[in-house]
Formats: C-alpha cells, structure tokens, sequence
C-alpha cells in the first residue's frame, strides 16, 4: 500500500487578520501586533504581512521566493476590494505604507516608506479625494524624499537642503508654512534629484514602487547601522525582519488631523499618567525624527477631546492585554483615530523596576513575572553615579529628560569625531539637533547625547533608552551649529567642539563643565546606608529590595565576591556576598613586600631560602587573619601564588640600563647585578604559559607552604577568638593530578602539624583552578585529589582559543566583532559552544568521581548576566565576581532559576 503524502508550500504573506502576539518569529514584532489589535477589534488600517522567512529567502539567494509575487498581488487584491479603491488609480487613489518590522524592536535601523501609489496623475486624485491640495502635493513630495533616500539611495540632504531653500525663499520657517504651489515646484525638484543622482526617473507605476521598496526593506536588515545596533542589543543576525504593507491614513490632512507616540506609562521613570508626543497637521515620521517640537500628549485633550478619550481607553485596553508599558503609534484622520503600531515599550532601567513592582500589586503579573520584567544590566546602570544637587553649577539649558543618568564629556557634533575620540579615551557627549539612524555609532560611543529638537518618542530618545545611555532631547534654547562644530547657550555663550559639558537624563538639566556626582541610592541601598520602607528610601529602592528579595529567595546559586582584602571584603558582604569565592594573594606580595619576594628569587641557599620565607610568613597570616574576620562564617578561597615570579622583579630593561650606568661609573652594585642575571634567568617569551601557578610551589621549595602555613595559623587563632573561619584553599594551573597530589600532601602536612600544635580541628578543604583544557579534560581523575574545582574561565578562555587577552583586545577583536565573528567578546561573556563546553563536561566528569565535589566560577564571567545563567544550567554551585557586580549575580541567578523552572512546567 502506497502513501501520497503532498508537502504544503511555505506561505509567506498574512493578513492582518490571520496572526497575533505570539508569531514575532514569523511576522515580526509590528506585524504580530498589528493582528492582535485587529482581533481585539481595535481600528487599525487594513494590510498584511510578509513574513521573515521571505526576508530570509532574499536574503541568501538574493532573489524573492517564487510565490511571493503571487500572494502579494492576491493580498493586495483583496486590500483594495475591501477599500474600494485601486493602488495608485488616478481618480480614487489607495495608497499604502511599506514598513519593516523584526521580531525585536529596531528603532530607526531599517526602512520605511509612505504614501507608496503616488504618482504625476494620482497626485490629482488624492487632491480631489481629500479636497486639499496642499496635502496632496505635501504627501507626493514625502514619498519622493522617502523612496529616494531608501529605495533609491540618493543622499537624504540634497531633499533636505532643497526643502530649506524652499522655506527660505518663502520666508517661512516650518515645512507646514509652504503652500500647494510651493510644495509641487518641490515635487518637480525632488525627481530632478533623482534623475540626477540615479540615472532613472522617480517611479510612476504604483506597483514597482510597492514591489521595489519591498526589496529595500528585506536589505535593510543588513545595513551598517542595522548590524551595528545588533551587536550592541545582542539580536540574532539571521532572524530577518517582516515586511508590513498597510493602507494610509493621514495625519497631515489639517488641524484636525496629526500624529503622535504614546506611553501607558512613563518609559523614563514607569510613573502612571498621560506620556506620550502630538504633532497636529503631521505624518508619523515628522514625530520620531524630531525634526518638528511635539507638543505633550496631554494637550490632545484640548486639541480634539473624542479621539482623546478614545485613545485612553485603548491605552488602558492594551497594557491590561499584554500586562506591560506599552508603546503605541497613531493617527487622527479628521478626527478618525486609527492604530499604528503597539509593542511592549523600552524603557530606562529605574522604570523597568518600578513598572514590575506597580504591575504585582495591580495583580496583572507575579512576582516570578516580575523577576523577568528586570535584568542585572538595568540594575547596573542604577548603580551608576548620579550629579550631586548640592554642587555649584552653571546650567545652561533644559530639555527633556529622555534616558536618565548623570554624563560628563567633551561636547562633539558629529558621530566620526565621537568615535574618534572615544577611541583615544576621551569621554564625549555628542550633540546633534536631532540623531537619525546614520548616528548610532556615535550614540554608542558617546558618554550622553543632547539634542536641541525632539521629545521622548524621537529617535535620539528611543535609541538611548534602549541602550541604557544618558540622554536629554528638544533642549530649545540650545542653539547647536553642527557645520561651524559649536553651540550657542542663553546669554550668548559659546560652547565650541571639545569644551566640558555635564548633561543629565533624570531631570533633562544641561551644564557648562563638569559637575561633580555623588553615589546612586541604590549604592547606598545595597551597602546598608539607605534602608527599603525608610523614610528617605524613594520608590525606586523599595522596586529594587522588594525584586531583589524575592531573586535570593528562588536562585540556587549563591553568589561569592573576589576579594583580596578586608575592606573589599566587607564590603562585598555588605553587597550580598557570601563567601570569597577568589582571593589572589599575588597582591599581597607587592608594594613594601616586593624587597622579600627578590630576596626570595635571589636565594642561592636553602637557608636564605627559608629565611624569607620566614619574613614574609607573619605577614601572610595578618592578611588572612583580617579577612577571616571580615568574613567569618563564609567560606574563603585563597588561591595560592599563581602570576610568574618576573612580575615580582625590576622590568628587564630598565634595570639593565641601571646596572650599566652604574659600571660606567665603575661602581655596581652587587644586589643589582645578581638581580639582572635573576630576571634574565626567569625571563620567558610567553609567561603566562610558563613557570607559574602550581610550578612554582613545585620549584621553589618552601614557597606554597609558607602560605598554606599562614592560613592554617590565621584559622587556628580566628577558632581560639571564638570565630567561624571556612578557608578553602586552591592550587592554580593545574594540568594533572600528579601536580595536584605532591603539592596536597605537602599542605596536608603542614595544616595537621598546625591542628597538632594549636590543638584545633580546622576542616581545610583543598581544591584547584581548572583553567587549563587539559584539567578539564581529565577532570574525573583531579576530582581524585580535589574537594571542589572552581572554574578560572579568564585562562580558560585564553588557553582554548589561543588567545593572549593583552594583545588580542586591541588588536583585532574590533574586527572581529565588526565581522560578526563574535557576537560579543568571549571574555566577556562565555562561549558556550568552546569554553561553555569544556566546563559542562568537567563539571560532570567530577562530579562522578565525586558526587559532593563544590564547582564554582571564579572568573569576570561569574558578574556576567548571560553567564550567569549558563553557569546555572550546567549546575555550579556558585559564582564569584567583583564585589560592585555582586548584586547583577543575585538578580540573575534568581532569574535563571525561575527561568528554568518555567521549562520545566512547559
């Protein structure tokens, strides 16, 4: 018996009332949403969607799918019949939009195009249709200007500059100012552009111009500033974006038209109330670009109180839909309100915190919701500093506070130089009168941008909350001249291209040089100066203790700092830490003990030799016997002595040319030349891998029990005070158990003759570093000898790439980045196909040999968030990091369990 079986072709277009929400993948963040409204039964203009995986098609062959002509043309069909009007037809006009629309929101990265079906002779018919001329002759020149800078490529300034020409001729100031007559000798102009710059005439058949700005569209995906901004948000660079043609409706119809962005909550603070811009008589590009001043959406009501009204229950109707701060885009057609877009809405970190928390207690979502709403890189960006109010000075100017936080920099008005400088080290803030896509990498160069035009829902504003970057927009009586580099301040004060200016994104404030800044509350917070439910604690600490409690009480990780001292100890556990996950003693060995450790080097005798060694070993124990205090109760790693013993000597070539100078003078001196001949003996080509970590306990007799020594005595004296010392201490670079053994059995030793002599029971484990491919490779047979293994993935990531991190980072991981080689730095963020798989595989490889071995990750990959949730899924039982990232490391690690709990309901 045979079976027929038929595969179902791909279908590539949906009509907006064929998807919802849940089909971003396929239909794009716009486009899932769009169909969601459309079944809530919202009015949104009819249209479809063509889908990414038609993007993804054109994409690699370069060629749009075979059907998609095909259903484009039946969709449109069936568009226009429901209308009853033809694209582009001479007397009765349908005109759409052409609008790109990923899975993630890109502000601005990719293509748009208006009014597609505008013509020479529709032009006319929309003129009728509408009864304006004006407006008819208005739209026909944005189409031209928008199909020729996207389309066509031509240089969006040559119809800039034609634009101000024909404003200034007039003597008006604003675009809304020129008449029907003006606005069609534009018209004539903008297609002599055209023809110039491309060879072609602009267009005339409705459907190559759909079907051309199409294509425009899906190669948008792969533009500079598209690719650029990927790599900064971390999106997928084969996701693709979805393609939206939708029928126009038009907000520059008049005064009883305009367009507008709204807010259900404050994208930059998440407080409730009426957010949002609305420009009368406009199009919704004129809105983003912020090349016009909004006025506040508040004024609506004034302006037109029935589509006011209207709006505000759809607000409502949106964020009870989809339990978050929505991000809406309308228009009023002579007083018909229509629906745009909506999205769930960026916003800036101190927002993000609050809105979760607003959103618990409203009952809209739970607390393990909530946890998802926040990030550990919103929670750093609250820990930045802030300006401190209190301080002298000169403020300039006031905009509006778009992305908080508090930015110093060199005042610079284009996005070459703020790379330029940012390269050099120099800390810039770009300003622009508005930022368009073509700024973003000088956006993200910039410390903070400022514009003089635009509001909350411009371009510069979106794209600096999304980034968490300081950001004041439409600072009006800012004067900024980008072609003379400089800007005019009230009272007539210059400020030229390199002066200090201090912008500040909470309260939009703008000053001349450098305001001083003072701690972030949430600082103050985390190290117990500011208490949740105090009367000085602001909403904001309350959203972040009452998230952050609600993190430690799902995360199984726990969370340890690296610390090298008292104070950063205690500091940490103030942060949260608990334990010390790494302390290097390498850092106890400099400043005035370096003369010990050359005389140690220069040893030529067993017995001078074990009198260094005998200096320096009271002062080892001071050092633990201070941090077993700070810590006491919590585990402490000390990691043994692990950098090269050269770091520890003279720099091989000023010490030669010191040791020269002085036989010219016929007086060397005998500790100077016996320490050049050391230093030339120890000198290696590659000593990061050569005689350190484990080595040197191997090769200089003596040296790593000295240590071991001075924390068994440091805990013996912490127990006899009463105290709870849990030292743990980790031989590095170990690459094969027979290096584990010797040195274990030699601390073996040493710690029972400190429990025979101080007669305590002092419970030191012993385990190691693996840092190092072949460790984790034979990691089942170091479990043998180890106790706990804690991952060092910084020379983890070194030794299985191949790379030397001092060198490669300024030399060619820009490229590397800029190639999309990585998507982010692997010492950065883990790779998990590489390193990631090293790590899963020695974790379980011990873990048999020893089922109740301790893994942890002590590198700067333990404070990473991406991480983080990596080092959760492979079953460490802790991270370590920096005691400032101790809080992001909490946060995340409750987020991936609740996380993973989620997969396991599902």
């Amino acid at each position: 018996m045979s079976e027929n079986k038929t595969s179902q072709a791909p279908k590539f277009v949906y009509d907006f009332t064929e998807g919802n929400k849940d089909l971003k993948d396929l239909l794009g963040g716009k486009g899932a949403n769009l169909a969601e409204m459309t079944n809530l039964g919202l009015p949104v203009p009819p249209g479809f969607t063509i889908t990414t995986d038609a993007c993804k098609v054109y994409l690699e062959s370069g060629a749009e799918p075979a059907a998609l002509r095909d259903e484009v043309s039946a969709h449109l069909d069936a568009l226009e019949t429901r209308m009853g009007k033809k694209l582009g037809q001479a007397d009765n006009p349908l005109l759409v939009s052409v609008r790109s629309g990923a899975k993630f929101s890109m502000p601005g990265m990719m293509d748009t195009v208006l009014n597609i079906g505008l013509s020479d002779k529709s032009v006319q018919g929309l003129a009728a249709q509408a009864g304006d001329d004006r407006f008819a002759w208005d739209s026909y020149r944005r189409l031209i200007q928008m199909f020729g800078r996207t389309v066509l490529d031509v240089d969006g300034d040559l119809f800039e500059e034609a634009l101000e020409k024909a404003k200034h001729t007039k003597k008006v100031t604003v675009d809304t100012e020129l008449e029907a007559a003006d606005l069609k000798k534009l018209v004539t102009t903008f297609k002599k552009i055209v023809k110039k710059e491309t060879g072609r005439d602009f267009p005339q058949d409705p459907r190559e111009q759909m079907d051309l700005a199409i294509k425009a569209v899906f190669e948008s995906w792969n533009t500079d500033r598209a690719k650029l901004y990927r790599r900064q948000e971390r999106i997928p660079g084969d996701l693709g974006t979805a393609v939206n043609v939708c029928s126009m409706v038009f907000g520059n119809l008049g005064p009883d038209s305009g367009t507008g962005v709204a807010f259900t909550r404050d994208p930059a603070s998440g407080h409730q109330g009426v957010y949002g811009d609305y420009l009368q008589n406009a199009q919704g590009e004129d809105v983003v670009a912020g090349i016009r001043n909004t006025v506040p959406l508040a004024e609506l009501e004034t302006i037109d109180k029935a589509s006011y009204d209207r709006l505000m229950a759809i607000m409502e109707t949106l964020e009870n839909h989809y339990k978050d701060l929505c991000d809406i885009e309308f228009t009023i057609e002579r007083g018909q309100l229509w629906m745009l877009q909506t999205r769930v809405g960026k916003r800036t970190a101190g927002a993000a915190f609050r809105i979760a928390t607003q959103l618990v207690d409203q009952g809209l979502i739970d607390e393990t919701e909530a946890l998802q709403r926040v990030t550990g890189a919103q929670l750093a960006q609250l820990m930045f500093p802030r300006f401190d109010e209190h301080a002298k000075a000169d403020q300039v100017g006031r905009g509006i506070a778009a992305s908080p936080g508090a930015a110093v920099g060199k005042a610079v008005f284009d996005s070459y130089t703020a790379v330029k400088w940012s390269r050099s080290g120099e800390k810039v803030i770009l300003v622009r009168r508005e930022t368009n896509p073509d700024d973003l990498d000088g956006m993200i160069a910039a410390e903070g941008i400022l514009t003089s035009r635009g509001g909350k829902t411009s371009h510069a504003a979106v794209v600096a909350r999304g980034m968490g970057k300081t950001c004041v927009c439409g600072a009006e009586e800012l004067e900024v001249d980008t072609k003379r580099r400089r800007m005019t301040v009230p009272g007539g004060h210059v400020v030229e291209e390199g002066d200090i200016v201090s912008i500040d994104g909470s309260t939009g404030k703008v000053y001349l040089g450098e305001v001083p800044v003072v701690p972030s509350p949430v600082v103050e917070y985390f190290e117990g100066r500011m208490h949740a439910g105090a009367d000085d604690a602001d909403e904001l600490v309350e959203a972040v203790h009452r998230i952050m409690a609600f993190a430690d009480r799902k995360r199984r990780l726990r969370v340890r700092a690296n610390a090298d001292n008292a104070e950063d100890a205690l500091r940490a556990r103030r942060f949260g830490a608990q334990g010390i996950g790494l302390c290097r003693t390498e850092h106890m060995f400099l400043g005035d003990r370096r003369e010990l450790v050359e005389r140690l080097i220069l040893a030529d005798t067993d017995a001078e030799r074990e009198e260094s060694l005998k200096e320096l070993l009271p002062l080892q124990k001071q050092d633990f016997v201070e941090l077993f205090e700070a810590m006491d109760g919590l585990p402490v790693t000390v990691r043994l002595l692990d950098p090269p013993l050269h770091e520890f000597l003279p720099d091989i070539t000023e010490l030669s040319v010191r040791v020269a100078l002085a036989e010219s003078r016929k007086d060397p001196h005998e500790n100077e030349l016996r320490l050049l001949q050391a230093v030339h003996r120890l000198h290696e080509q590659n000593p990061m891998l050569g005689l350190r970590g484990v080595r040197l306990g191997l090769v200089i007799p003596g040296l790593f029990t000295m240590q071991v020594r001075a924390i068994a005595e440091a805990a013996a004296g912490r127990k006899a005070a009463k105290g709870d010392p849990r030292a743990e201490i980790m031989i590095p670079l170990v690459g094969t158990v027979q290096e584990l053994e010797i040195v274990r059995e030699e601390a073996d030793q040493v710690i029972a003759e400190v429990e025979a002599a101080t007669g305590t029971d002092l419970k030191l484990s012993i385990g190691t570093m693996i840092e190092l491919p072949r460790a984790a490779l034979t990691a089942d047979q170091i479990a043998e000898a180890a106790e706990f293994f804690s991952f060092g993935t910084n020379d983890l990531t070194q030794t299985v790439w191949g790379f030397s991190r001092d060198d490669v980072e300024a030399s060619f991981f820009t490229a590397y980045l800029e190639k999309g080689i990585f998507g982010v730095s692997p010492f950065e963020t883990i790779d998990r196909d590489g390193v990631g798989s090293l790590v899963k595989a020695a974790a379980e490889a011990g873990r048999r040999t020893r089922p109740d071995l301790k893994l942890g990750v002590c590198g700067e990959h333990g404070g990473d968030p991406e991480s983080v949730h990596f080092f959760h899924e492979v079953g460490l039982d802790y991270v370590s990091c920096s005691p400032f990232r101790i809080p992001v490391a909490r946060l995340e690690a409750g987020r991936a369990a609740t996380q993973s709990e989620g997969s396991d309901h599902r």
